[in-house]
């Protein structure tokens, strides 16, 4: 059983899953990163009591789910998502999605991927891709970071969709549910929506771990870790950073290019106010997160580790947090055309 099914490969596995699912509806107007932007998806949060891979939480983008959610609500396109304590009740679930030609998200943990190459593999399970179709006990499958689509046979599907540990999916599954075709009124009107939330989520919340806010905040502990820490661990904290920026889906660069590329699209649906320079200052950030990995791994690695390198690298998220205050405050203040 194998629906008819475009595979395209996207650069985040969120965005792309929710693109690839609405491109029938949207005629493919949904361009992932219209799906990015329409869904918020670019955030930072430091949370270091929320330990993975014995590491703190470090996101570089919204909670899993957060994308596919609303921009499908932001769009009027109803949605059904359902998680599992049964395997078999996931398994029917699933099979039942197919019969009737409808392609499914599906939450996974990466660890057990057998298409994933060894050194990418690691206990995370906020991984999402699209299952549509399957031919006796292999499932077809199409996962947005890959070249190709790939198949998973029962029980490896079933073991990354309950895969184990922090944010364990539960055999998560989700697909937008019908609904009308999406206009371009429709599209124009989730644009400003989503750009709006996320001048909200990065601007707007109380505290120093999350949002402009929190970079700054982080940058400023980076510069105590040598001596609060010690090297070692100091060392390994900055690793996990560098792990959950750059090889966990997109990564904190990828995600800032992504929402200029954003920015750039919705420039084109709303011209006159001004996205498109907007856009510059977040592929900055964007090379600026880059030149900030490369300080975090050479420390890391005990190529460098004096005060002064630590003293770079917090100011390296300083000035990241003072470019994205920038340019968030310049949205925030758009009146819209």
């Amino acid at each position: 059983m194998k629906i008819e099914f475009e595979h395209r490969q996207a650069a985040h596995c969120e965005s792309g899953v929710t693109s690839n699912l609405l491109r029938i509806s949207s005629q493919g107007k949904i361009t992932e990163p219209l799906a990015f932007g329409i869904g918020a998806g670019l955030f930072f949060a430091y949370i270091p009591f929320m330990k993975i891979n014995n590491g703190p939480a470090i996101a570089f983008r919204t909670l899993p789910g957060h994308i596919f959610n609303r921009t499908c609500k932001s769009l009027g396109i109803p949605v059904t998502r359902k998680k599992f304590r049964s395997k078999e009740k996931a398994e029917a679930f699933l099979q039942a999605s197919l019969d009737k030609g409808q392609p499914v998200g599906c939450q996974v943990g990466v660890y057990y991927l057998p298409y994933f190459p060894k050194e990418y593999r690691f206990h995370f399970n906020a991984h999402n891709i699209i299952v549509y179709g399957r031919e006796q006990d292999n499932y077809l499958v199409s996962d947005p970071i890959m070249e190709n689509t790939n198949t998973l046979d029962r029980y490896q599907l079933e073991r990354v969709r309950f895969a184990k540990g922090a944010l364990a999916p539960k055999g998560h599954i989700y697909y937008p549910d019908g609904g009308a075709d999406i206009t371009d009124e429709q599209i124009k009107q989730a644009i400003k929506s989503g750009i709006k939330k996320n001048v909200r989520n990065m601007l707007g919340i109380p505290f120093g771990f999350a949002g402009v806010k929190g970079i700054k905040s982080t940058g400023n502990k980076i510069k105590k870790w040598r001596d609060k820490l010690g090297l070692q661990k100091a060392g390994s904290y900055l690793a996990q950073m560098v792990r959950m920026q750059e090889e966990i889906g997109t990564g904190g660069g990828g995600f800032r290019y992504i929402y200029a590329a954003f920015l750039q699209e919705a420039d084109a649906w709303l011209p006159g106010n001004g996205l498109a320079e907007v856009s510059a200052i977040f592929t900055q950030a964007g090379d600026l997160w880059r030149t900030a990995a490369v300080q975090a791994a050479g420390i890391y690695k005990g190529r460098i580790s004096s005060q002064q390198d630590f003293d770079l690298m917090g100011n390296y998220l300083i000035e990241i947090a003072e470019l994205e205050k920038e340019a968030f405050l310049v949205l925030k203040k758009i009146k819209w055309q």
